[in-house]
């Protein structure tokens, strides 16, 4: 038994110029191209915070264009606005107030921009936007490692593997990932839809961005890209199969589950060899130790939003020389806002994920079909990637502004339509009011024959 056609309205999609100007923020938050070129050590520079102001301009403007709709995710906005409050409160008590008052700044606004995003690019238009702009970076990374390849492909760590136009391999692979689950969801929404519409450019992205996460070889972005294809594939099936298929998928998946739990519980370093992994996690477990004794000292405040790993960070410093390696960021996403927040900021994220993701779950057959999925395959992603980058409340980073424009779209219903009042009924319509006989000159009501 195949699945009914899911009604799509495109009528209701952003025109193209709004298309572009979300894309260009999109694409600036990735750290695309402009980063690795002014700033190749990673530093934080002056001219960089400047080329931030056009970005912060399009993004306002875009929120007072579109004030009336995005007005509607009121629930994003609370819970948003809490967690900004939340790392603003922390500059009082933070190891570098400087730094956490201006990137709280930023975080403010590209938390705005992610519920526009999610509030106003309904349905399937989201994906699309996505991949129509990871498409673009996508050419562009392929330009990069063989026409300027000192920028496009590592020449020191890494040398031979593809980073495109980002710092490094696994910046790549991530916006890649990214591009990838956005094209299988707009191939599986119209398809779903069966509203006729060309596969060829989703097909073209989805080719490149999964030739360029195999380029980088990160294992990491494999993982992603599986996890988040594989989701949005696995939904799209089931939605073709019918109930029977839902049931027996569903039993395999939580067999399979425990499965993998259980051998993962018994010898997780078995499985890690395995895979080509190091045990230890190339020395990352080292380093959250040493940060989780860091916590213990503040498990309640943290050290401050965005403060911890700073240039002149004391605790920071303290952790390289433990680990006897510049350690970069804690590259698990819990442990560094633990670092930061403490855990009320761990807490209140969580609660943000659950909810996203519980909301996503109740709307799969209304909002997930019609945007083929993505949102829950994207979940998925980002969740498997807060266990190992540092991902999470972050002041300018793509996955982050995706995670909360899901969070936006789950809580925004679509307004009931205003039905026309109803004229009174045929038979009343020239009915005469009621009189008494003091409304007849000879108090009474005439006879009528």
């Amino acid at each position: 038994m195949h699945a009914s056609p899911v009604q799509i309205d495109d009528s209701d999609a952003p025109p193209a110029w709004e298309q572009w100007a979300a894309g260009f923020v999109v694409f600036m938050l990735t750290g695309a191209l402009i980063a690795p070129v002014i700033a190749p050590d990673q530093g934080e520079t002056p001219i960089l915070r400047l080329i931030w102001l056009p970005v912060y301009a399009v993004t306002a403007g875009l929120i007072v264009f579109r004030f009336e709709k995005i007005i509607r995710a009121w629930p994003a906005w609370l819970m948003v606005g809490g967690l900004v409050g939340l790392a603003y409160v922390s500059q009082y008590w933070s190891i570098d107030p400087g730094v956490t008052d201006r990137r709280v700044i930023a975080l403010a606004i590209n938390s705005a921009f992610a519920v526009y995003l999610g509030a106003v690019f309904r349905d399937a238009a989201l994906p699309r936007v996505l991949m129509h702009t990871c498409l673009v970076m996508a050419i562009g990374s392929l330009i990069m490692v063989f026409a300027f390849p000192r920028i496009g492909v590592h020449q020191y760590d890494n040398a031979g593997l593809w980073r495109g136009l980002w710092y490094e391999k696994n910046q790549m692979g991530l916006v890649m990932v990214v591009g990838a689950v956005s094209a299988a969801a707009s191939l599986a929404a119209d398809h779903l839809a069966g509203n006729g519409r060309k596969p060829w450019v989703a097909l073209l992205t989805f080719a490149l961005t999964t030739l360029l996460v195999v380029a980088t070889q990160s294992k990491t972005s494999l993982l992603c890209w599986m996890l988040g294809v594989g989701m949005v594939g696995g939904w799209w099936t089931l939605k073709q199969g019918g109930a029977a298929v839902t049931v027996a998928a569903v039993w395999l998946g939580v067999v399979i589950a425990a499965v993998g739990t259980w051998f993962w519980n018994t010898d997780s370093a078995a499985i890690l060899e395995a895979l080509g992994k190091d045990p230890s996690l190339t020395g990352r477990t080292l380093i959250w130790e040493a940060l989780m004794r860091k916590v213990a000292e503040r498990p309640w405040t943290g050290y401050g939003f965005s403060a911890f790993w700073g240039v002149d960070s004391i605790p920071a410093r303290e952790i390289r020389l433990e680990t006897q390696w510049p350690v970069p960021s804690a590259h698990n996403g819990w442990i560094d806002l633990l670092v930061q927040l403490g855990w009320p900021g761990a807490v209140a994220v969580g609660t943000l994920m659950a909810v996203s993701a519980v909301m996503i779950l109740i709307r799969l057959n209304g909002l997930g079909a019609r945007e083929g999925f993505w949102s829950l395959g994207y979940l998925t992603v980002f969740f498997a990637l807060s266990l190992s980058e540092s991902v999470l409340l972050t002041h300018a980073n793509l996955p982050w502004v995706l995670m909360l424009a899901i969070l936006a779209r789950a809580v925004t219903f679509d307004p009931v339509p205003v039905r026309p009042p109803l004229a009174r009924p045929a038979t009343r319509a020239y009915q005469n009011r009621l009189r008494i006989a003091s409304d007849y000159v000879n108090g009474r009501r005439p006879l009528r024959f």
